[in-house]
């Protein structure tokens, strides 16, 4: 099966309750990281960000904002932003609609975001509808793959290269990938630094 680094420009037709990709005016790209906070490997994605003068929206799990607080505060504090991500890392197209929306408001009472990505990008229709009426609801034009192990970190970084202005880019802070991470994050930071691009949080 092909990775597919950039979903089509035809799939905005598709899902336009979605945002794919931001206009910009300038040469600023959106990091986005998914699944954390996690003290084995948030930490450090702050401290590279920081090094790199990079700014990101993370995709957080309620249940991990619950149990890591300070670092949830350190997200903040550093001047990056949450959005919600369900309380349980719920896939929508897998669970009924009360199950689903139950997960996602219960994200709410722990922190009020008004930014949604759905785990794995599934949901049903019926889902994106309501969700579109609450929040502002954030894909990605630019997928790493860090997740997959059979997708080498060279050929990411040699994908990265056709990252441009106005891309949202998924990246994980999940511990189960740290170590592919740990090697990934600062080339790749390292890389956009080179093109003169520079990330900001996304706008809700």
């Amino acid at each position: 099966m092909p990775h597919i680094f950039r979903p089509p420009r035809w799939i905005d037709r598709f899902y336009p309750s979605y945002t794919w990709r931001l206009r910009v005016s300038g040469k600023t790209v959106f990091l986005t990281f998914d699944d954390g906070p996690h003290p084995d490997i948030t930490l450090f994605v702050l401290e590279q960000l920081a090094k790199h003068g990079m700014k990101a929206t993370f995709f957080c799990v309620g249940e991990n904002l619950v149990r890591y607080p300070e670092i949830a505060e350190a997200i903040l504090e550093a001047g990056h932003s949450i959005g919600n991500h369900t309380m349980r890392h719920t896939k929508g197209s897998a669970v009924s609609n009360d199950i689903y929306f139950e997960s996602v408001e219960d994200f709410q009472h722990v922190y009020p975001a008004s930014l949604m990505r759905p785990p794995y990008g599934k949901a049903t229709r019926s889902q994106r509808k309501t969700l579109a009426r609450q929040f502002r609801i954030i894909m990605w034009s630019w997928l790493s793959y860090d997740y997959d192990p059979s997708v080498p970190i060279e050929k990411i970084l040699k994908k990265a290269k056709a990252i441009r202005a106005g891309d949202i880019i998924v990246l994980h802070d999940n511990p189960k990938m740290k170590e592919r991470q740990w090697e990934l994050l600062p080339q790749l930071l390292k890389l956009l630094n080179q093109k003169g691009l520079t990330s900001a949080v996304i706008p809700a």
